[in-house]
């Protein structure tokens, strides 16, 4: 393996290592194949001139593999959930720092700056918001616990519940040409967080972008060994290698991913994200000179001319009522003169690129023939080279460049089929009208199922019934729908922006996926997996006490209190464990009690206050306690009022009242330390406490996790005098 990059070929990365193919008879190209390997030179969008070379032969993939599921494994194992996403922040804060670097070779793609920024600003913001999620809402361990435990036995001695572990083998991610860096790091982010080693293979026409990411992000020194390994060269029998240990990330076409299905072993999970025909629809409320209007137009031309039409979440098909169809095609001519302006996008003023490559040029110049051919018309642009602004500013032809104008195809047969199931994945729309009648929902939405499954639609509207109705239509067709109007209009991120929090995928030509979607993109590199055992072995394996556990109580001996322990809210994280807990003694229940809750707060509900009401309440005895004076009362019992470890109480969780408690009743609270959440960057961490109100007769009152915050070592506090 060589150490640094030989000529201009774009190197792989595996092994902890750079392999950089060579030419000459003692490499390894003539080594590993007696052929001659072909070479593809890779080129300036804009320009044509060659900047580099990428080899159809490659590092060896089965070392790769290996390598992540051994060392990356090993690596990524010793830190837990937080830990992994701390060093997550810190590689997003240091790409952060070297965006220029990326920008410069970003327009070698064809990208402008705000094209670029998507790409580049986009990838490192959802290593950011990964890296938030996972602290926030994950536990600092490696065992994920999902949903409530199951009692499965009358005594309580045997139980069930689900837990998330990751899995055991690598994620191969392979990514689409058009988002080189977002396109790795929404893949990479939450395989990172899960655990899991990630081997990336770019696409080739942008590999020079992708590389130079995957570069920074090893030269960072921040990720573990073995976490991330690229391969630059030919991907081939990659696939084959794989086993139910491992899983698949594909992004790009419908059919490519198919191919790839039938490449890979039994049990390997398969994620795709492939094109689809995206609609935005327009209701028929949003005539022109309504904010609906003028958002939706915005909206279309944007995704025309973003990344040149390079999106696979751009909107193919604007589904507009039949008869704003000409003021339709009319505003989108006018708004693409108004604000399009085609060229290299190193000059100023260029607000649309050119597409990725003159092959990329070629596919899409022959789908809007093809589409032509099949009933469209061109309402707006030709297929004829465009002049265009070139880097010093002239304007004119450009031979090698992939220049292409904005297409606007207007759809006389609202049903042919070629607009429903051709893609130009270029600059170019199509305009469908639908009949408006009776609100025209039904139709709009029979006219946007015929994309077989798409990744997102706009409904633009201020109509909340027409909006109900088209989006419960089509919702089952769509990953995504965004709801557009004028209240949302400055807000919204667009119909072409998938956001870090919400999934990214959708059903059937849309590839059946689900990326993104913060915690749940996580989990998709885990394995849910059901556990069966005593509370005593389930909180053994998850880390979290179960009830029925052992515990060390602390408290009145009456109620199982140990006469030596120490109450827990007097242990640091560092000496509390899961079980340590606290049983209280009896509170009386005195109706004055209630009477001076319920003038103190102004909670005079008839059930707490009037007697003869109270009685006739089917679920009541007669005058009850206040809910949230039996939790007042609780905390009262079970909290130890000097000052030490425990800082602050930030909430509550999964309140249920269960029993009233009436007058001449007594109240005791049982709490339990039930998960340990150190944090790693502060001198703290979150206690979740599971605590049960019981009343004398021993029936459970009410149940309810308190949450609080509890120093990892305790500070000497002195009272005051």
């Amino acid at each position: 393996m060589n150490a640094a990059r030989t000529a201009d070929f774009i190197p792989s990365y595996v092994q902890d290592a750079w392999w950089t193919p060579e030419e000459d008879d003692g490499g390894p190209l003539s080594v590993r194949s007696a052929a001659p390997v072909a070479v593809r030179q890779l080129r300036d969008a804009s320009t044509g001139e060659v900047t580099a070379r990428v080899s159809a032969d490659g590092p060896e993939l089965s070392a790769a593999v290996d390598h992540g599921r051994t060392v990356g494994q090993a690596e990524l194992g010793r830190l837990t959930i937080h830990e992994r996403a701390l060093k997550l922040r810190d590689l997003a804060t240091y790409l952060n720092g070297h965006r220029e670097e990326l920008y410069a070779l970003s327009a070698q793609t064809g990208a402008t700056k705000i094209d670029s920024m998507v790409d580049i600003d986009g990838g490192i913001g959802v290593l950011f918001t990964f890296s938030s999620k996972g602290r926030r809402e994950l536990p600092n361990t490696n065992v994920i616990v999902e949903g409530p435990v199951e009692v499965l036995s009358k005594d309580g001695s045997f139980m069930g519940e689900h837990i998330f572990t990751r899995i055991p083998g690598v994620a191969v991610q392979i990514n689409a040409f058009n988002f080189p860096v977002w396109g790795m790091l929404e893949k990479f982010a939450p395989a990172f967080i899960a655990g899991v080693p990630s081997i990336v293979k770019p696409a080739t026409p942008t590999m020079v972008l992708a590389e130079a990411a995957a570069r920074l992000m090893i030269e960072s020194g921040i990720l573990p060994a073995g976490a991330l390994q690229l391969v630059s060269g030919s991907g081939r029998g990659l696939l084959g290698l794989l086993d139910y240990r491992d899983m698949v990330s594909f992004t790009g076409s419908a059919s490519t991913a198919q191919q790839l299905r039938t490449q890979l072993g039994e049990g390997v999970r398969f994620m795709a994200e492939t094109d689809s025909l995206n609609a935005a629809i327009l209701g028929p409320d949003a005539v022109p000179g309504t904010p609906e209007f003028d958002a939706f137009i915005k909206s279309v031309v944007t995704e025309m001319t973003v990344k040149a039409g390079q999106k696979c979440t751009a909107v193919r098909r604007a589904i507009v009522p039949e008869g704003l169809k000409s003021a339709v095609i009319d505003a989108i001519g006018a708004r693409l003169g108004e604000r399009v302006v085609i060229g290299d996008p190193r000059a100023e003023g260029v607000t649309m690129g050119a597409l990725a490559s003159l092959e990329q040029l070629d596919s899409v110049r022959a789908a809007v023939e093809t589409m032509v051919a099949e009933g469209g018309s061109l309402a707006i642009g030709s297929l004829d080279a465009p002049a265009v602004r070139r880097a010093d500013g002239s304007v004119g032809a450009v031979e090698h460049g992939a220049f292409m104008s904005p297409v606007l195809l207007d759809w006389a047969d609202s049903e042919a089929p070629a607009a429903h199931t051709l893609e130009a994945f270029g600059p170019v729309c199509g305009v469908l009208g639908y009949l408006a009648d009776d609100g025209g929902s039904a139709n709009a939405v029979r006219l946007a199922a015929l994309g077989a499954g798409s990744l997102v639609a706009t409904v633009c509207t201020n109509d909340p019934n027409f909006a109900r109705q088209v989006v419960s239509g089509i919702a089952a067709h769509h990953g995504r729908v965004l709801v557009l109007n004028r209240e949302d209009a400055r807000s919204s991120t667009g119909h072409g922006a998938p956001v870090p929090h919400l999934i990214h995928g959708g059903p059937g030509r849309a590839g059946g996926g689900e990326e993104l979607g913060g915690v749940r993109a996580i989990k998709h590199h885990m394995q849910r997996t059901a556990v069966q055992g005593s509370p005593n072995m389930l909180t053994a394996v998850t880390g979290v006490w179960h009830a029925g556990a052992d515990r060390v109580i602390a408290g009145d001996p009456e109620f199982g209190g140990e006469a030596d322990a120490v109450h827990p809210f007097r242990k640091s994280l560092a000496e509390l464990r899961a079980g340590d807990a606290f049983a209280s003694g009896l509170r009386l229940v005195t109706l004055e009690d209630i009477t001076a809750f319920a003038q103190s707060t102004g909670d005079n509900f008839y059930a707490h206050t009037d007697a003869v009401a109270a009685a006739r309440n089917p679920f009541f005895p007669g005058i009850v306690a206040h809910g949230y004076l039996l939790v007042s009362w609780a905390a009262g019992l079970f909290v130890e009022p000097a000052p030490g470890p425990v800082l602050a109480n930030y909430g509550l969780e999964n309140l249920r009242f269960l029993t009233p408690v009436a007058a001449g009743d007594s109240l005791r609270v049982m709490l339990t330390a039930k998960a340990i959440t150190p944090r790693v960057t502060d001198e703290y961490g979150e206690v979740c406490w599971d605590a049960v109100l019981h009343n004398q007769r021993g029936d459970i009152v009410a149940s309810y996790d308190v949450l609080t915050l509890v120093e990892k070592v305790e500070t000497l506090y002195l009272s005051s005098p």
